[in-house]
């Protein structure tokens, strides 16, 4: 449920660009119906049905790419019409660099490359699945980072090479490591055993496309 009482922090800003954290469980954009109004992008501009926990408003502001509802962390918004182009072309030629936070059932040894295609389950919308005929070409990197004996999960980085929906979810499903939380792939008792989906978008980086400087933002991972 989400409240005006959660928090969206401001992690960058300039006349072209914000960088905000997402909490888990709030939209990045408004879905269909008056209860899927209040998102992120509303509170940013100042919407009526979603009033805005930062200081201010940036009436200009536009989308550049999304998050999953569950996921929390970084998300890009441009404040005019040419930065929302050019950042949307580095999108697509995956000039922008992201790095996730998760923890996962069991534990996970050994870095190593997921490459399983993807494809929207269209009996199970929104849910996605893996389609060696048919998917999309999906690539993740997995490098674990600790191992918790007592809760018999592994922390992880993942980096998504390419951006398909719900990418990261299905990949670490498939290898037999759901995300801890995952409401819609998790089985029980790994969906109960959090109240939200530990995934966490950590880590982004990209050249401005003004400035032309590298710019990288981090914002840990509140789990």
């Amino acid at each position: 449920m989400i409240t005006t009482a959660q928090p969206i922090e401001l992690l960058y800003e300039d006349a072209d660009l914000l960088v905000v954290n997402k909490p888990a469980g709030m939209l990045t954009v408004p879905g269909r119906g008056p209860d899927k109004q209040d998102c992120l992008i509303h509170r940013i501009i100042g919407h009526d049905s979603a009033p805005s926990p930062l200081d201010r408003y940036w009436e200009s502001a536009r989308i550049v790419h999304r998050l999953d509802m569950a996921t929390s962390g970084i998300v890009i918004i441009a404040l005019n019409h040419p930065a929302q182009a050019a950042m949307g072309t580095l999108f697509s030629e995956r000039k922008v660099s992201k790095q996730y936070t998760a923890i996962v059932d069991g534990e996970v040894t050994q870095a190593q490359t997921i490459e399983l295609p993807l494809i929207c389950d269209w009996d199970n919308r929104p849910k996605q699945k893996v389609d060696q005929l048919y998917g999309k070409h999906a690539k993740t990197d997995v490098i674990p980072i600790s191992y918790c004996q007592k809760s018999q999960t592994s922390r992880l980085k993942l980096i998504p090479i390419t951006g398909r929906s719900h990418q990261l979810r299905v990949h670490m499903l498939t290898i037999g490591h759901p995300i801890v939380g995952d409401y819609f792939y998790a089985p029980e008792p790994i969906k109960s055993n959090s109240p939200r989906l530990l995934l966490h978008a950590e880590t982004i980086a990209f050249i401005h496309p003004v400035s032309q400087k590298e710019i990288v933002i981090t914002s840990p991972a509140p789990f």
